[in-house]
Parts: structure tokens; C-alpha cells; sequence
């Protein structure tokens, strides 16, 4: 049977590329390690390990034990911690995952920040297209832009999030300014894909209060994709108008490579969120994380026009 001396033991062993730099890690002799290391495999009945004269790696099994071994560790410091006999300070795995335009501009950095800060939290940040399921137990906190509506997870808003309509100086001395949205049918608009959706589908909103009108529009032309970076490129190289969010395109705005175009209208709210699923909410690592996130994207959205 497993024990915490055992785990913690595992997953320092795992963290080195030789049983030697493991046995420096812990302070013992290589023997020792090797020792344990042998306990443990005759104890499970399987080899956790694969040894060579200067590197080890892990086996399927290793791979599976590493992953509970870990959690199971994290879990245990939530306890001590949510009861008062563990330090204040967050400690532990932390697995994020995020989208990968947002995740390698805005979620990346404020990690490199948040490990500093707490450099007993082990961050695993994973990006992707779509979003891990909400039943599925891979992540602690999702970062995803809206709330999901599900009952299974908690989900906190971190920052507003607005999109806005704009393309290259060229483009529009070339094909004219729109003024209104029916003229976007005319232009040749990029279109992005986020997760489900159709390609090209903008709503927008133009007036206020009882005045306001929505209108959808199929935005047509000739380049689509389902990577923002990549839409963005093809603005700021003159193809067309593209629906961006402020975050990814602030800096061109500010420069003038890009120029917001029908700035008196407005586009459906897609606000940044913290999704949690509910067995970790009361993680201290994982509260501490996205208060720090959620301090680092309000400074950003006072920096933003």
C-alpha cells in the first residue's frame, strides 16, 4: 500500500534524469534511492522505472503513479493547509489550461511571476483549441473567454473582454472606411473559428437602450482560420477586416498598423473567466493563482484603450 513518504518520495525521484541527482536532491546516498525504488516495484508488482548506466525513464505504470502520486500529494497539502497546520503560503501541482493565443501572450508571463512568488507551486500549463471537458479532472483552473453555463464548476470573472472591428491603414484607403455594419458585406472580412462556432458569424450591436439594433452578419471573404495570431497577421498585412479581441490587438492599434473601424458599434461580450471545477475550489494554490491572474489582467485592462 501506498504511503506519503512513498509519494512525495516517487515524485521527487521522477522530477530527475538519474537515481543519482535524485539521491543529491534528497540527501542520501544512491543506494538508498535505489533501494526504496525497489521496495516500492516489488511491493506493486511492476517496474515504475526503466534504469540505464546514466539516464532513467519512466514506464506506462511510473507514468500513472506520477500523476495520482502527485495529485494525491496536493490534495493532502489543501488539507493542512484549509485546517490552519501548514503555512499560509500556496505549495503544490497546479495544472492551468488556456487558450493558445491568450495562454502564450497573457496566461504564460503572469505564471512565470506567480512561481516566482510561490516557488513551492509546480505549474503544468497546458494550451489548446478547445477547452478539456468539465467532467474531466485533467485541469484545476481553465481560463476561457464567457462563462460556461454548468453547475459543476464554479466560474469567476477576471476581466472584460471587448472585440473590436479593424484592419490595416492600406486596406481601407484601398477599399473604403464602412460606416455602418450592412457595409461590412462589401468588405472582405477575415474570418476566425472559436470552438464550435461558424466561421464568419458576427453579430453587432449599433444605437443604445431601446434604439439599439443587432444585426448578423455572414462576414465573407477569402482567408479564414481558427488561429487568432494568424488572422491578425493577415490584417496587418492588408487582406481585410478582421474582429479581434482588444487584448490581441491593442498594440498594433497603438502603433497605427491597425485602425478600429465602426468604433461606435459594439460586438457580443466574451468576458475573460476562471473556470473551477467545483472538488478544487477551496485549493488554496488554486485561489491564490487566480487572485494573482485576476491582479495582473486588471492592471492589463487599465493599460488597454
Amino acid at each position: 500500500m501506498a504511503n506519503a513518504t512513498d509519494l512525495q518520495f516517487f515524485s521527487t525521484l521522477a522530477g530527475k534524469a538519474s537515481l543519482s541527482a535524485a539521491a543529491r536532491e534528497m540527501g542520501i546516498s544512491t543506494a538508498a534511492v535505489s533501494k526504496h525504488l525497489a521496495q516500492m516495484e516489488a511491493r506493486l508488482g511492476v517496474a515504475l522505472v526503466t534504469r540505464s548506466t546514466r539516464r532513467m525513464g519512466l514506464t506506462p505504470e511510473g507514468e500513472t503513479y506520477l500523476g495520482h502520486a502527485r495529485r494525491i500529494l496536493a490534495d493532502m497539502d489543501d488539507l493542512d493547509q484549509l485546517i490552519g497546520t501548514a503555512r499560509v503560503a500556496p505549495k503544490g501541482l497546479l495544472r492551468v489550461n488556456a487558450t493558445l493565443g491568450f495562454g502564450r501572450r497573457q496566461v504564460a508571463p503572469v505564471i512565470s511571476r506567480f512561481v516566482r512568488a510561490y516557488p513551492e507551486v509546480e505549474v503544468q500549463l497546458q494550451l489548446s483549441v478547445h477547452p478539456p471537458p468539465l467532467t474531466d479532472d485533467s485541469f484545476d483552473v481553465c481560463i476561457r473567454f464567457g462563462a460556461p453555463p454548468d453547475a459543476r464548476v464554479i466560474a469567476r470573472r477576471l476581466a472584460a473582454n471587448q472585440r473590436v472591428l479593424c484592419a490595416a491603414p492600406a486596406y481601407l484607403a484601398q477599399h473604403g472606411i464602412p460606416k455602418t455594419p450592412h457595409e461590412l458585406a462589401r468588405h472582405n472580412c477575415i474570418g476566425i473559428r472559436q470552438g464550435d462556432e461558424a466561421y464568419g458569424v458576427w453579430r453587432i450591436f449599433s444605437g443604445r437602450g431601446n434604439k439599439q439594433k443587432t444585426e448578423t452578419l455572414k462576414a465573407r471573404g477569402n482567408l479564414s482560420t481558427n488561429d487568432g495570431e494568424i488572422a491578425v497577421q493577415w490584417a496587418l498585412d492588408g487582406h481585410g477586416i478582421v474582429l479581434r479581441a482588444v487584448w490581441d490587438v491593442a498594440h498594433h492599434l497603438d502603433s497605427g498598423r491597425l485602425v478600429q473601424v465602426l468604433a461606435h458599434c459594439q460586438t457580443p461580450e466574451a468576458d475573460i473567466y476562471a473556470v473551477i471545477p467545483k472538488q478544487h475550489q477551496m485549493s488554496v494554490r488554486v485561489r491564490s493563482f487566480v487572485d494573482f491572474l485576476s491582479a495582473a489582467l486588471t492592471q492589463e485592462v487599465a493599460r488597454s484603450p
